[in-house]
């Protein structure tokens, strides 16, 4: 029974049951009409659980989804294994969770390029990245912080795309894709890495000046 469930209580069966009207309403106000149907309760009952509407019910189905990611990647020995794996594997388990709402995926995607809606699709793309790279065990707290998560949305947005219109068999043309993205920024990483390296044993420019001015240094 849900006709006596506070709106907290309702927020979870709302998502559930509007998830199954996304396909063909969207994100919108209709689709949480109908799961309110579908619930037996008022529509304005849905409108407290979810005051900032449709919008709302999208968030919260995406931090549902970073919640069961998280959980799945902690049941993985992803520290035996190495970087690159752990990433890629970390993505393919994003993507194979969302393959039943695949087209409510789909309908989330568009509603986050409209540029009024672009802050908050962002917000949840780096929200997962930062999942991720939790899991992958990433503790840096400088600027790589940053760096890593941009660079994995990076992927990870290019991937989504692709994988929302792959028909290939169990996905097999998107986890081709994933690795061909994920072999470009192991590249870049690792020239990245060379040239901190050739920079920190190039001569001091600054050092070589002083010397001219003061020899003895």
């Amino acid at each position: 029974m849900t006709d006596d469930k506070t709106p907290l209580e309702l927020r979870a069966p709302l998502l559930d049951a509007m998830l199954e009207h996304v396909p063909f309403d969207g994100w919108s106000t209709t689709a949480l009409k109908h799961a309110a149907d579908d619930l037996g309760v008022s529509t304005a009952m849905a409108e407290l659980a979810y005051p900032g509407g449709a919008m709302e019910v999208l968030a919260a189905h995406l931090e549902r989804a970073d919640e069961d990611l998280r959980i799945a990647l902690e049941a993985l020995d992803l520290p035996a294994m190495r970087i690159r794996d752990r990433i890629t594997i970390a993505v393919r388990t994003r993507f194979e969770q969302a393959a039943k709402h695949r087209e409510a995926v789909r309908r989330g995607v568009s509603l986050h390029a409209l540029p009024q809606n672009m802050a908050a699709g962002m917000k949840a793309g780096w929200r997962t990245a930062d999942v991720i790279w939790r899991a992958c065990g990433d503790t840096s707290t400088d600027h790589n912080w940053y760096t890593k998560r941009a660079s994995l949305l990076a992927v990870y947005s290019s991937t989504l795309l692709y994988w929302l219109n792959d028909e290939s068999d169990d996905f097999a043309d998107t986890w081709a894709f994933l690795d061909r993205r994920i072999e470009n920024v192991m590249s870049f990483e690792k020239a990245k890495f060379k040239m901190r390296e050739a920079c920190a044993n190039a001569p001091s420019l600054s050092r070589f000046l002083g010397r001219l001015r003061y020899p003895g240094t």
